[in-house]
């Protein structure tokens, strides 16, 4: 009898395995349409640009693309940028603005959002307000920069009241102080958005470890320290990788404030790719650049990943 009922319980379930595997089935087939679209966008421009690499093509050569390999030149695009000090100049520069730039708008973010977890009388009007700058098209922000750091502009007038004398400094022509306004205008626009994303990562942590942790004495900072900002690990990284990358993307602000210079001095690597593709029309070697800032980039992306998973395992 025993034997009996373990073969129908076997044969009532069949069906049920069957009918799982079927609805899985009939999953993939209806997804496969959508996922080889998406496997197109993301797989094919990547397969062009390494095809690109490997040719010296540029369009004024009179052939299509698909026939660049008529001008296959090999590796040379990637010796040339190895040894491209211009190129490697933009990446400083655009290093140099990431070390500054996130790190004041993580802080200002971090600060903003420690106040703003709590209510207080006019949070509604505050919070709208801090968030206007992210909503400004970044051509719109430069050109307003631009005229803030002339030399007879708001800036120099602002300085001018805490010196004894009337301050004309060249922020935009000076090779010295030109970037430091350009990081100026990119820290206004992107705090909010570092602020909003910290916000919401402290509105998550949860009220009953704060409140068990002040019945117990704890005091704000510690409950802050040993509470909040742990809990908080993942939202940080991701915070942190997303204007990260997004620094290797600054364009619109700083090209309409200064157009890379005075000279390079200002130029990062997007307006140098910039340049390098609409100027000088050397086709195979950006796509040779745009492949190099895409391993960057997907470094990056694979250490905040990581560091994402270790945090989510370690909660």
């Amino acid at each position: 009898m025993n034997g009996v009922s373990v073969k129908k319980a076997d044969i009532a379930v069949l069906p049920q395995d069957n009918a799982g595997s079927e609805e899985k089935r009939l999953g993939f087939w209806l997804t496969l349409p959508a996922q080889c679209l998406v496997l197109f966008i993301a797989v094919f421009p990547i397969l062009m640009q390494l095809y690109i690499s490997m040719t010296d093509w540029s369009p004024l050569d009179g052939i299509p693309w698909y026939r660049a390999y008529e001008l296959w030149i090999g590796f040379i695009n990637y010796t040339d940028l190895a040894s491209d000090s211009r190129f490697w100049a933009a990446m400083w520069r655009t290093f140099l603005v990431m070390i500054v730039c996130v790190p004041i708008q993580f802080l200002l973010g971090l600060g903003l959002a420690v106040l703003f977890v709590d209510e207080f009388p006019g949070k509604r009007w505050f919070y709208s307000t801090l968030l206007i700058p992210m909503m400004v098209v970044p051509a719109v922000a430069g050109y307003m920069f631009f005229l803030l750091f002339q030399s007879g502009g708001p800036v120099n007038d602002l300085l001018s009241l805490f010196s004894a004398s009337p301050v004309k400094i060249a922020w935009l022509s000076d090779p010295s102080l030109a970037l430091v306004a350009v990081m100026a205008a990119d820290i206004w626009q992107w705090t909010p958005l570092m602020f909003l994303i910290l916000l919401a990562g402290m509105i998550s942590v949860p009220q009953d470890q704060q409140m068990a942790a002040v019945l117990l004495g704890a005091s704000w900072g510690r409950r802050f320290f040993t509470i909040v900002l742990p809990r908080m690990k993942t939202i940080i990284i991701i915070a942190l990788a997303i204007r990260t990358i997004e620094i290797f993307k600054i364009f619109d602000t700083l090209y309409i404030m200064t157009g890379g210079g005075p000279g390079v001095a200002t130029e990062t690597i997007s307006v140098y790719i910039y340049k390098v593709t609409q100027q000088d029309l050397i086709w195979g070697y950006v796509a040779a650049i745009a492949l190099a800032i895409l391993i960057v980039l997907s470094v990056i992306s694979a250490i905040a990943i990581s560091k994402m998973s270790k945090g989510a395992n370690a909660r």
